[in-house]
C-alpha cells in the first residue's frame, strides 16, 4: 500500500487522549439582506470522529461545512486547525459528483494533483490505488457518462481521499440516491474509514443514516443555526445488517427522531 494511505498514519487515539483536529468556537454566519445562518456555533472535532450534522433544510448544516473548508469566512467567532494543520489538509465530497464530463475517470481523481501542479505520471500509482479503495480499478479511462449514479459517487470520494487528508467533508453526498445504493455506500464508507481511520463531518437530513454511520450526532436548530444537543451513538464499528435490524439500532434511531423534533419544537416555541 502506498505510504500516503496506510492506516497507521490515521489512526485513532485511545479515549480521553484523542488529538484535537479543528473547533468551532461561537461562529456566526450571516448573509446580505440579514439572513443569520449560524449563531453561536460550537463543535470540537477530534482524530478519527465521525460526526453527522442533523438538521431541518436551511438549518445552516452546508453552511457549517463551507466555513470549514475555507469556502467563505464567517462574521464572528473562530475555527481553529489543531496541530499545525489547516485548510489544505481536508478533501470534500459534494452531493452531486461534479465530476469533469470531458475527463476519464483517473485524470478526474488526479485533480487534486493536478492544482498542485504534479503531472498524472507521479501519482499514478496513487490514483489507480485509490480506485481500487472504492472497487473502480477498471474504470480509470472511463467517462462519467458511462457510470451509474452511485459509482460516480464513488469517483468523488475517491477524489476526496486520493491525498489521504487528515479530515472528509461530506455534504449530503447519497442523497440523490435510491435506498439500496445508499445502503451500500453506507457499507462502503465505514469500510473505507477503518481502513484509512479517516475524521469525518457528514451532513444528512436522515435519522437513520446519521445513526447508523456516526459515532456523534449533533442536532442541529433551525435558522439560525446551532447545535442544541450532542447524541453518542456507541454501537462498536464494523457495523452491517446485523447492526441495522438490532433492537439498539432502531432504539437509538428513535432517541435521535425524537432529539430532532424537541429541538424545532424548543425553537419553534421560543419564536411564539
Amino acid at each position: 500500500m502506498n505510504a500516503a494511505l496506510r492506516p497507521s498514519e490515521h489512526q485513532t487515539e485511545p479515549l480521553g487522549q484523542r488529538t484535537k483536529v479543528l473547533s468551532l468556537v461561537d461562529v456566526d454566519k450571516s448573509f446580505s439582506g440579514g439572513v443569520v445562518a449560524l449563531k453561536r456555533l460550537n463543535m470540537t472535532v477530534h482524530a478519527g470522529d465521525f460526526i453527522s450534522l442533523l438538521g431541518p433544510s436551511g438549518c445552516g448544516k452546508s453552511t457549517a461545512l463551507r466555513l470549514i473548508a475555507g469556502l467563505m469566512r464567517p462574521t464572528a467567532g473562530r475555527i481553529v486547525w489543531e496541530g499545525g494543520q489547516g485548510r489544505d489538509d481536508f478533501g470534500v465530497v459534494f452531493q452531486e459528483p461534479t465530476l469533469m464530463p470531458w475527463a476519464t475517470v483517473g485524470q478526474n481523481v488526479w485533480l487534486p494533483f493536478r492544482l498542485r501542479g504534479q503531472s498524472y505520471a507521479s501519482v499514478k500509482d496513487r490514483v489507480e490505488e485509490t480506485l481500487s479503495l472504492v472497487g473502480l480499478e477498471r474504470f480509470a479511462k472511463s467517462y462519467p457518462r458511462e457510470l451509474s449514479g452511485g459509482m460516480k459517487m464513488r469517483v468523488s470520494i475517491a477524489r476526496a481521499l486520493v491525498t489521504a487528508p487528515r479530515l472528509i467533508l461530506m455534504d449530503e453526498p447519497f442523497a440523490a440516491l435510491d435506498e439500496i445504493t445508499r445502503q451500500k455506500l453506507n457499507d462502503d464508507l465505514l469500510a473505507l474509514k477503518s481502513r484509512m481511520g479517516s475524521t469525518v463531518i457528514f451532513v444528512t437530513h436522515s435519522v437513520f443514516e446519521s445513526v447508523f454511520l456516526s459515532d456523534r450526532i449533533l442536532i442541529m436548530a433551525p435558522r439560525p443555526g446551532r447545535v442544541l444537543q450532542e447524541i453518542t451513538v456507541d454501537a462498536p464499528y464494523p457495523r452491517g445488517l446485523d447492526y441495522r435490524t438490532s433492537t439498539d439500532y432502531a432504539a437509538k434511531a428513535r432517541e435521535t427522531s425524537e432529539a430532532l423534533m424537541t429541538a424545532m419544537g424548543g425553537v419553534l416555541m421560543e419564536g411564539e
